[in-house]
């Protein structure tokens, strides 16, 4: 069992979501609602990866649900390659020999399979890949796209907090700011939205940008196994986001 991180967690049932323990509650018996988790978390940048990679929008569906009910079925995850340390690299591999080599003989089953938990037709997934980025390969969209998620998942969580704490309207103001360079920050802009001094945006600005960094790592951590490839994936996703 990895050892917790240093900064607190989601839970799942009372478990921390540290690293691949998320994996390996899914990976578990009763692992169903864990396993519910990891496609709703992850499934847009493998839908992204099969469009990018020919499939129309129906099979694209149909390969990333069944990939997620496999993962259960076949056990997959319990034999992951921890050894690669990134959760990314795993399930675009995974992914890959799925579309590869199971996809043809799931052909003749319905459509969503035996299996309900998931269901893709509820979200957005064509409407998001028509503002995909034109012109990338699938490998490098799928990783862009992980990046995004990733973000996503940042500001959801900095969103609660913010929530939880009475300060939902403001974060929903501030979280502006996240977008632009420090010296491109309209602070008196928000200050007038926000009924408050110039002096407290900038401070309020400065916590936000700290707590989105803190929380982005922690993020990103959460899909690794080894402490010792944060920063070079970081990096890497940090890259992904510039092209």
């Amino acid at each position: 069992m990895p050892e917790p991180l240093k900064h607190p967690a989601r839970t799942l049932a009372g478990f921390p979501l540290t690293r691949w323990s998320l994996v390996d509650l899914a990976a578990a018996p009763d692992g169903g609602e864990a396993l519910d988790r990891l496609c709703r978390n992850y499934w847009y940048p493998l839908y992204a990866f099969a469009r990018r990679s020919g499939q129309k929008q129906a099979d694209a569906e149909d390969l990333t649900q069944g990939f997620f009910e496999m993962l259960l079925s076949k056990n997959w995850l319990a034999d992951a390659e921890r050894e690669k340390g990134r959760l990314r690299t795993f399930l675009l591999t995974a992914f890959r020999r799925y579309m590869a080599n199971e996809w043809r003989r799931e052909q003749a089953l319905r459509r969503g399979g035996d299996c309900e938990r998931v269901s893709l037709h509820s979200l957005d997934g064509e409407e998001r890949y028509a503002s995909a980025k034109e012109g990338v390969l699938a490998e490098t969209l799928f990783d862009r796209q992980w990046a995004l998620t990733l973000m996503e998942r940042t500001l959801d969580a900095l969103r609660q907090e913010y929530s939880d704490t009475g300060r939902g309207a403001q974060f929903e103001v501030l979280k502006e700011a996240l977008m632009f360079e420090q010296g491109a920050v309209h602070y008196g802009s928000l200050a007038t939205r926000l009924d408050i001094g110039e002096t407290a945006v900038r401070v309020a600005v400065h916590r936000l940008r700290k707590r989105f960094r803190e929380q982005f790592r922690a993020e990103v951590a959460a899909t690794l196994e080894n402490d010792g490839d944060l920063e070079s994936e970081l990096q890497y996703l940090g890259n992904v986001l510039a092209e």
